[in-house]
């Protein structure tokens, strides 16, 4: 079963309001996910978009993923079995941040196969675009419940 994630997050103000949205395609079937933090940072929530639309999936899935976040296409291609093997400490010898999501990430990763794909964000890539609007609109919606 072949799966396409799309996802996004973003934050108004790092730290601030942060909201993410993910699309996922099969077939011709579409499900769109968006949540959102009260207090959070943009990685966070480029994180927690791949996370939430991983966790969705109810099996083992070939997918995959494409995100405007170098963030999360490279820590999950280039750099946490380095931090994995170093224990969650960077090339800078400081503690990984956002360890907790990272290591939700990994091991839904191993659950998945998985492809990871970077794209420019904010340069017209339609689902990207959805993903973006998704999370500025969680963003919205949640101000709306703080008042």
């Amino acid at each position: 079963m072949k799966v396409e994630i799309f996802c996004d997050g973003a934050c108004s103000g790092n730290p601030g309001v942060g909201g993410w949205g993910s699309v996922l395609r099969y077939g011709d079937k579409e499900k769109e996910l968006a949540g959102a933090d009260g207090d959070t940072t943009n990685n966070r929530m480029e994180l927690t978009a791949a996370i939430e639309a991983l966790a969705s999936l109810k099996r083992p899935c070939q997918v995959v993923l494409t995100s405007d976040s170098q963030y999360v296409v490279k820590g999950m291609t280039e750099w946490i079995y380095g931090w994995v093997k170093k224990g969650w400490v960077n090339s800078k010898k400081e503690p990984v941040l956002n360890r907790d999501l990272w290591e939700r990430l990994l091991a839904l990763s191993k659950i998945h196969r998985i492809e990871w794909v970077w794209v420019r964000g904010h340069n017209g890539h339609p689902e990207n675009e959805r993903c973006d609007e998704l999370a500025r609109r969680a963003i919205e919606e949640f101000r709306k419940r703080e008042r």
